[in-house]
C-alpha cells in the first residue's frame, strides 16, 4: 500500500537527492498520504481523531468565542454581512458549539471552516461554508486559527559551528538530516550550543500576511502553544519545542514513521511579529475570563443547583461548565496557550 515514506522517497528523488525540511514536514503531513489526509480505520484522520483541543473539551470554548464574535460585529457596526473564518476547522467541532451559541450577529454571519483534510471536511456540520482554501477578500469578519500555526511546515536550522540548514535525504530506507550551508535568518541567535535547534516558520508569516491582507476590517486571532523569542527555542533542547505525537502519547524523532505521526512545533511570536506585531498577547485562561468564563460559570453552578433534585438536559449541561472551565484554564495545559490578537482597520 502507497505511504507517506513512498511519497518523499520520491520526492528525495525527484529533487537530486534531499528536500528542506518544509517541504519534507508537508509530504508527511498533507501530502495524499499524510498524517491529515490519510483516513483510518476509524474514519478519522490526523489530530482531531486523537487529540482534546479546547472546543473538544465542550461547548463553553465556542460560546465564548462566540461573544467575542459578537463583540467584534458591534465594533465594525453590526453590518449585514460578517464572516467568520476557522481557519484549519478539523471536523467542525467549533463551528457547532459557535453556531449552537446563536450568536447576535447570526443573521449576518456566513461561517466558513476551511480544511486541508478532506476526510475531515466530510464531518463539517451543515449550514456553513466548507471549503479547503482560506477566503481573499473580507469586508468586516473574523479570522480565527485554533492551534493551526503550530502545524504548519517550517525550515529547521542546525547549528555546528555557525547555522545550518536542515535537509532531508535517504540511504537504506532510512530517512537522515544533512546539513546546508546558505545564509541563516534573522531572528536566530548569533551562536548556540553545538547541535541545538531551531525552527524558521515562513509559512506561518506567510498565513498571517496573507489573512491580514485579506481582511479589510476585523480581527485575525491565533491561539496556541507559543515561544516569545525563537532565540528561546534555540536555547532550549528541541523536544520541547519540537514534538512529535501518535494517538494521545509523545511520538519519535521526527524523521520516523512519517504520515504515522504529527510533527508540531511552538509558535515563535517573534517570528509573526516581523509580519506585524501583535495589538494584544494574552494567555487563554487571561483572554477567558475577559469573555466572561467565571460569570457562566457561576450561572451553571446556580442553574445546576436549582435542578439537581430532578436534574433536566439543560442543567446537566449547565453542571459540566464547571469540568470544561477547569480544563480550559488549566495553567499547565490549555489555560497556558497563547491568545495572540490583530486588529485589521482598512
Amino acid at each position: 500500500m502507497p505511504s507517506a515514506a513512498d511519497d518523499l522517497t520520491t520526492a528525495i528523488a525527484a529533487s537530486g537527492g534531499s528536500i528542506d525540511f518544509e517541504t519534507f514536514m508537508s509530504i508527511a503531513l498533507y501530502g495524499e498520504h499524510g498524517f491529515y489526509t490519510r483516513r483510518d480505520e476509524t474514519g478519522k484522520a490526523g489530530r482531531r481523531g486523537d487529540f482534546i483541543t479546547s472546543p473538544e473539551v465542550g461547548p463553553l470554548f465556542g460560546q465564548l468565542l462566540a461573544r467575542h464574535i459578537d463583540n467584534e460585529w458591534r465594533r465594525c457596526g453590526s453590518p449585514s454581512s460578517f464572516t467568520v473564518v476557522d481557519a484549519g476547522a478539523g471536523p467542525g467541532t467549533l463551528a457547532r458549539s459557535i453556531m449552537a451559541a446563536s450568536p447576535k450577529c447570526s443573521s449576518a454571519l456566513r461561517y466558513v471552516a476551511v480544511e486541508a483534510s478532506a476526510p475531515q471536511r466530510a464531518m463539517h456540520p451543515d449550514g456553513i461554508t466548507s471549503t479547503d482554501s482560506m477566503p481573499t477578500d473580507i469586508d468586516n469578519g473574523v479570522i480565527i486559527a485554533n492551534e493551526l500555526l503550530d502545524n504548519l511546515p517550517f525550515q529547521l536550522w542546525v547549528f555546528d559551528g555557525g547555522w545550518r540548514r536542515a535537509r532531508v535525504s535517504i540511504g537504506s530506507g532510512v530517512f537522515m538530516e544533512i546539513l546546508e550551508s546558505v545564509p541563516p535568518p534573522a531572528c536566530l541567535p548569533s551562536s548556540a550550543r553545538h547541535g541545538s535547534r531551531a525552527p524558521q516558520q515562513t509559512a506561518a508569516q506567510r498565513w498571517l500576511k496573507d489573512s491580514m491582507g485579506s481582511l479589510k476590517n476585523g480581527l485575525v486571532i491565533v491561539i496556541d502553544y507559543c515561544t516569545p523569542l525563537t532565540a528561546i527555542a534555540a536555547a532550549s533542547p528541541w523536544r520541547e519545542w519540537l514534538r512529535t505525537y501518535v494517538g494521545h502519547e509523545r511520538g519519535g524523532h521526527y524523521l520516523k514513521e512519517p504520515g504515522a505521526q504529527d510533527i508540531t512545533c511552538q509558535v515563535m511570536i517573534d517570528q509573526l511579529g516581523e509580519v506585524a506585531e501583535p495589538d494584544s498577547v494574552r494567555t487563554q485562561a487571561q483572554f477567558l475570563q475577559m469573555l466572561g468564563i467565571d460569570e457562566l460559570v457561576t450561572e451553571g453552578k446556580e442553574i445546576w443547583a436549582a435542578h439537581a433534585p430532578q436534574p433536566t438536559l439543560e442543567a446537566l449541561k449547565m453542571r459540566s461548565r464547571v469540568s470544561e472551565a477547569e480544563a480550559l484554564l488549566d495553567p499547565s495545559g490549555l489555560g497556558s496557550f497563547s491568545v495572540l490578537e490583530w486588529r485589521v482597520n482598512r
